[in-house]
């Protein structure tokens, strides 16, 4: 008895495998990320900047909302959404060990609350230097 797992089985397996290795993830993934899509899309190096981050996440933009509007002016802290009054975890990597550890969860917050702040997607850069900002927060 070689192998006691039929075919399907081995192939469900394997793909049950993948798929959950494929889905988490980590801050440093996106980061690595953001970067090669910028890369691409910019003739000159990318780097993230923390200041600029900072600034995106707390500056309104042409809707009139920032990201604090929501997330609030410290990303350590819980906020609430300005419509629905829902309470929002806390963005910050530091406290809050689940952000950005989910390829879709980033994907939909990204495109959602991009399409709300700026009334379209961000672009890999500024997806990168907020997160770059995020990560450098400290419990």
């Amino acid at each position: 008895m070689k192998n006691c797992i039929n075919a399907p089985v081995r192939a469900f397996l394997l793909v049950s495998t993948v798929t959950g290795a494929a889905a988490a993830a980590t801050p440093d993934d996106f980061l690595q990320k953001f970067s090669a899509q910028a890369a691409q899309s910019e003739s000159v190096p990318v780097s993230f900047s923390v200041q600029r981050g900072k600034e995106f996440f707390t500056r309104t933009h042409g809707n009139q909302w920032s990201c604090a509007s929501c997330h609030g002016d410290d990303p350590r802290k819980s906020g609430r959404h300005k419509r629905t009054n829902k309470a929002i975890e806390a963005m910050a990597p530091a406290v809050n060990a689940e952000r950005f550890t989910s390829k879709r969860q980033v994907t939909k917050w990204f495109r959602r609350n991009c399409k709300d702040v700026l009334a379209r997607e961000c672009t890999a850069q500024e997806k990168g230097d907020v997160l770059t900002y995020l990560l450098s927060l400290k419990p």
